[in-house]
């Protein structure tokens, strides 16, 4: 049994954001919010401007124009630690794993931030140490419960199938404890039943650990299925925002979906 989503105030938001890398204009004038709770979609044909957005969100670019409010203050040009600091966390559109590490030593990594104990400490593994660790590795496997990937979980990642790799990054995210997830593409080069997982993964992410998501995906049927709401970029400009039904039903999402040429 699913709980409804209870979608709150503005988490982040996104003014006016304009990118250029030298004469390439990756997003022109973008605005549009997330609030807290929902699964906002970002769409948009290829080369449209969608993991750039993600990478101004998480840090990793450092827009020209506009600016980023998230949780009431504004950002100025945040890096990626910082981002994770402020409980913003990242999967990436080709799988960023150790790949000779097990599965549960790479969810692991995701908890790095939130250990206290020293240098020192860590390498004695002794007393607050080991303490401090049994309780992150307590924490990791119940996220690999929550994955179903208890028989995976000492295997080195580089051995799983690509699905079960992608589930193992959506819980180093989740290790993190985020309070707003950035998915770019997490269903990409799956095939129908690992895409039905993830579907279901996502959605419990959501109603269960209260998670805000940002979600990149192309498959028009999982994005209408899972979000709140969808915003559209085409060759980085916003030409929709709104529901998934009023996004369906734009022209000008179907004309840039079906590539139709429109005089300006």
């Amino acid at each position: 049994m699913t709980t409804a989503r209870a979608i709150g105030e503005v988490l982040l938001n996104v003014e006016g954001i304009s990118l250029s890398f030298g004469g390439v204009r990756a997003l022109s004038d973008v605005s549009f919010n997330i609030r807290k709770g929902e699964i906002r979609a970002i769409i948009g044909p290829n080369g449209a401007g969608k993991s750039s957005m993600l990478n101004c969100i998480n840090g990793f670019y450092h827009p020209q124009e506009g600016q980023i409010t998230y949780k009431g203050r504004v950002r100025h040009r945040m890096h990626p630690y910082e981002a994770a600091q402020q409980s913003i966390a990242r999967t990436f559109q080709n799988i960023a794993l150790f790949k000779g590490m097990s599965a549960l030593d790479n969810i692991m990594t995701g908890r790095l931030l939130k250990m206290r104990r020293g240098f020192f400490w860590q390498a004695l593994h002794w007393g607050p140490a080991a303490a401090e660790e049994a309780e992150h590795r307590a924490h990791v496997e119940r996220i690999i419960d929550f994955l179903r990937i208890q028989a995976v979980r000492k295997m080195p990642v580089g051995r799983l199938p690509y699905g079960l790799q992608k589930r193992v990054e959506l819980g180093r995210a989740l290790a993190a404890e985020p309070d707003l997830l950035l998915l770019d593409e997490p269903m990409a080069g799956m095939n129908v039943e690992e895409k039905e997982d993830m579907c279901r993964f996502i959605l419990d992410v959501n109603e269960q650990f209260g998670i805000t998501i940002a979600l990149i995906e192309h498959d028009m049927g999982v994005v209408m299925d899972l979000s709140d709401r969808v915003v559209v970029l085409e060759y980085g400009r916003k030409i929709a925002d709104g529901t998934p039904d009023e996004v369906r039903a734009d022209q000008r999402v179907i004309d840039a979906y079906l590539g139709v040429q429109r005089e300006d």
